[in-house]
Order: C-alpha cells, then structure tokens, then sequence
C-alpha cells in the first residue's frame, strides 16, 4: 500500500488519532503557531488540483445556489451557537466555521459521491477568492458587539494563506499542467497531512477544556452536528431544480466546512484558543458524515 493511501484512506482515522495527541500532549499547541504557514501548504497543494479548463462548462445557476447557501451559513452557525447558551469565544467560533470556505476536500469527496466535480472546485475557488471580503464582514456583522474582532486581520489571514496559495497553484496548474498532473495523486494526500497537522495543534491549545469540561464538549459536538446538517440541507433544497450530480455537487459544497481553515484562523486572527472547539469537533462530525453521504449518493 503507497503512503498516500495510508493517508487518504485513514483521514478520518488520522483525524481522531490527532485529537487524541493532542489531548494528551498540550505540547503540541505550539503547533498552531505555525498556522498560517501550514494552512498555505494545506491550500496550495490541493489547488494544484485545479485548472482553469474545469471552471467553464459548469452550471451557472447552480453555483449560484451554492453561493446563497454559503452567505446562509454564518447566520445557522450563530444561531445555532445561540440556542445552545455558548460563550462569546465559542459562538465566534462556530461564525467563522459557517464563513469559510467549503472543506478543501468537497471534490474529492463530490467524485467519490457521482457528483458533479467541476462544479464542486468552481464553488471551492469562488468562494476561496472572495473569502477575504465575506468572512470577516459576516464576522463582524454577527459578532460586533460581542466580541473584540479585527476584521483586516481576519482578511488578511485568508488572503495569504488561502487566496494567494489557492490563485497561484490553480495558474501553475493551468499553464503546466502535464508536468504537474505527473504528480496529482500527492497533492490531496499533502493537505491531509497538512489538516492532521492544524487539528492536533489546536487541539493542544484546548486539552485543558477538552479534559474538564464534558458538558461542553456534548453542547459543541450537537451544535457542530447541527450546522453540518443544516448546511447539507441547504445545499440539497437550494439546488432543487438541478440535475443529481450537481445536488450532490450543492449537498456537500454547503454542508462540508473547512474545519482547519476555521481553526487555523482562530490563532492567526487573535481569537482565545477556546474560539478553535467548534472547528475540531466539527471535523471529528463531518468526516463522518460525508463518508455515509458518499456511499448513500453513489448507490
């Protein structure tokens, strides 16, 4: 077996495997503070996925949908935080889950559903490239009063270790893309490590929460169930009038959050530690809630 399966086939394992280090090492927490940099690496090698020829055949009016359903999320997440009685720090971190970007593997897992892929990156960039305006408005729009924000740090956050990793690697592709397709069954299995690497760190930062305070991780995981459900719901509903692959495409675009973008944000932007949970939680739920939509879609 190549590492890169022991990688690809395992993430959610990994996953796990991280959370639990990083409960029992609160070391590691020095992980986080090379977020930004590990959250490059983590966006630029899966966008080297991408090139330019699978943006332009997609439906238009489908990505739209997704695009609405996406604005949609921040305001679920808040709510959602809200009803369960969080902490400023805490509700601050299911914002900025619901305001990033879609998680960087939705294609890979849209492909492994039948869905539609090109449709699934598009939205992935889209919403990539204009994450630098949209999270910290909605940021600050759902917060402002509550919690101390930064909103340029946030964008700036994004706009090195997203925006610019994900536009460059989409152009190395577009312009060599022979020579570097020779090499793309390695680039999503660098992100993932790059993912295990982001969630034992922040992890780390919260071992201490995590270790003694049980009821409020049982609040967090069902406020992070909550949104991954809704915002597959969304997906779903919103893309209605499309064909299967592009619902599918809609389903997991929405629903599926970029739980280390989250994370790695709430250190990169000046947030408390604390604000990191949603995010963790969300991953442990949504890696395994996609695999059962995987095998559901592709019946």
């Amino acid at each position: 077996m190549r590492v890169t399966e022991v990688v690809d086939d395992y993430l959610f394992a990994w996953i796990l495997a991280a959370v639990a280090l990083g409960v029992a090492q609160p070391r590691l927490a020095v992980v986080a503070d090379f977020s930004a940099p590990i959250l490059a690496v983590m966006v630029g090698s899966v966008s080297l996925t991408l090139s330019a020829d699978r943006f332009r055949a997609v439906d238009r009016s489908a990505l739209g949908r997704i695009l609405v359903g996406h604005v949609t999320m921040p305001a679920v997440a808040f709510a959602v935080a809200r009803a369960l009685g969080l902490g400023p720090d805490l509700v601050a971190g299911f914002v900025l889950l619901g305001a990033v970007t879609p998680e960087l593997v939705t294609p890979t897992m849209t492909a492994l559903s039948d869905g539609d892929t090109a449709l699934a990156s598009t939205a992935l960039v889209v919403i990539g490239a204009g994450s630098t305006i949209f999270t910290p408005v909605a940021v600050t729009l759902l917060l402002g009063s509550g919690v101390e924000i930064d909103g340029w740090r946030i964008a700036e956050s994004l706009l090195v270790a997203v925006v610019v990793p994900m536009v460059l690697a989409v152009g190395v592709r577009t312009r060599y893309d022979r020579r570097v397709g020779t090499y793309e069954e390695y680039y999503a299995s660098v992100s993932a490590v790059m993912v295990i690497l982001i969630i034992g760190g922040v992890t780390a930062a919260n071992a201490d929460l995590i270790r003694t305070e049980t009821d409020l991780l049982v609040s967090v995981g069902a406020g992070a169930l909550a949104v991954n459900l809704a915002g597959y719901a969304l997906g779903w509903i919103g893309t209605r009038s499309a064909d299967g692959p592009a619902r599918v495409a809609g389903t997991l675009s929405v629903g599926m959050r970029d739980f280390a973008v989250a994370a790695a944000l709430v250190t990169a932007a000046g947030f408390p530690a604390s604000a990191s949970l949603p995010a963790v939680l969300f991953g442990v739920v949504e890696m395994a809630t996609s695999a059962v939509l995987a095998r559901r879609f592709a019946d």
